[in-house]
């Protein structure tokens, strides 16, 4: 009897789950009228493989150039040990966030964007007032730091090559936005697989450029006199310290986890952490080389971009053809990147209108 009534209980409970899971389900984004962004990201067809790719490309982008620029700042104990824990720290979070949207799932709530889990666990109001145009501002922003960065890349091969060209910044900022253009064409975020790939080699590619180059320059005697001091005074030291907080929390910085585990197909459980765990290879070995290796070569006199430090007054310290290549290597990750920072977040917000359309009612409030 016991047996029997416990087999009664559990198949009411099992009957009561399906009922609510079939509620959830006919709440979720894939049940209703989807928009263009929730269409992008919904082909559920990738693996933990193409995952890893995915993150890669949204977090290890030519702004880690700029990591021996925050060392000088900071110094070699605590530049190494910031790093490590921005390591540790976004690691963690990503992998949480990821469990959170895994477990929600479960739920019958599939979560496709931040705005979608926005809406279910903060509210509506939260979603769309806040955490919507929170991340269409950072991926604006994004794209048209990278569109810039990449038309600076494009003019440094043009200087090379033609020292007396005419041709002026804007122009290539036109051509690079072009190819970014061209390349936004592509259906779903799952096409961009291949791409991410790609951009995963490109950017372990002027990673080593990056750093052979400084060891060569580090062991010549072309470079600058290695200093490793803080400059300024103590004012501008501390402004200083908080830049490059600023430089590398952007450098480790992801604004597109949702999206990105949308794309991997069931069971999702335990292949985030997989995509991770790529990434993270990939990153430990470009974050620490180029900026140890930067660091040691140019000391305080490391620049904004570390590929500028290759030119001593418009004269190459190491081969113009490898000057070329790195810029070559630079650009089209770059435009990999921009691609993934533009149509995750940026289109498929223009092609929602109601979120316009809210917005608007907000602003004439």
């Amino acid at each position: 009897m016991g047996s029997l009534g416990n087999s009664a209980n559990s198949k009411a409970v099992h009957e009561a789950g399906e009922d609510d899971y079939d509620h959830h389900k006919h709440l979720s984004p894939t049940h209703q009228q989807l928009d263009a962004g929730a269409l992008f990201v919904l082909k559920s067809k990738g693996s933990w493989l193409h995952c890893g790719y995915h993150l890669t490309t949204s977090i290890v982008a030519p702004t880690l150039l700029s990591l021996p620029f925050a060392f000088t700042f900071l110094g070699w104990a605590v530049g190494i040990i910031s790093l490590v824990v921005g390591a540790l720290v976004t690691f963690y979070s990503y992998n949480l966030l990821s469990l959170v949207l895994e477990h929600h799932a479960q739920l019958g709530r599939r979560h496709l964007r931040f705005r979608d889990m926005a809406n279910d666990i903060l509210g509506p109001r939260w979603g769309w007032y806040y955490v919507g145009p929170t991340q269409f501002m950072v991926c604006y922003g994004s794209v048209i730091a990278l569109t810039l960065l990449g038309g600076q890349c494009m003019k440094a091969i043009y200087v090379l090559s033609q020292p007396n060209g005419s041709m002026k910044l804007y122009e290539f900022v036109i051509i690079f936005g072009f190819l970014m253009l061209v390349l936004d064409q592509i259906p779903s975020f799952h096409s961009l697989r291949h791409i991410n790939l790609i951009s995963l080699f490109l950017c372990l590619a002027y990673s080593a450029c990056a750093a052979a180059a400084s060891i060569h320059i580090g062991n010549s005697s072309k470079g600058p006199t290695k200093d490793y001091g803080l400059k300024g005074d103590a004012e501008s030291q501390i402004f200083g310290i908080f830049n490059a907080i600023a430089i590398i929390a952007t450098t480790y910085g992801n604004g597109i986890i949702p999206e990105i585990q949308a794309t991997i197909a069931p069971p999702v459980k335990g292949k985030m952490f997989k995509g991770l765990c790529v990434c993270y290879t990939v990153l430990i070995i470009t974050f620490f080389t180029v900026a140890i290796t930067g660091y040691w070569a140019f000391g305080n006199h490391s620049e904004g971009l570390l590929l500028s430090n290759f030119l001593d007054d418009g004269n190459p310290l190491v081969p113009k053809w490898f000057i070329l290549m790195t810029n070559l290597f630079t650009i089209l990750q770059l435009s990999a990147v921009g691609v993934v920072s533009a149509y995750l977040s940026l289109l498929p917000l223009l092609s929602d209108s109601s979120f316009f359309f809210r917005c608007m009612c907000v602003g004439s409030t």
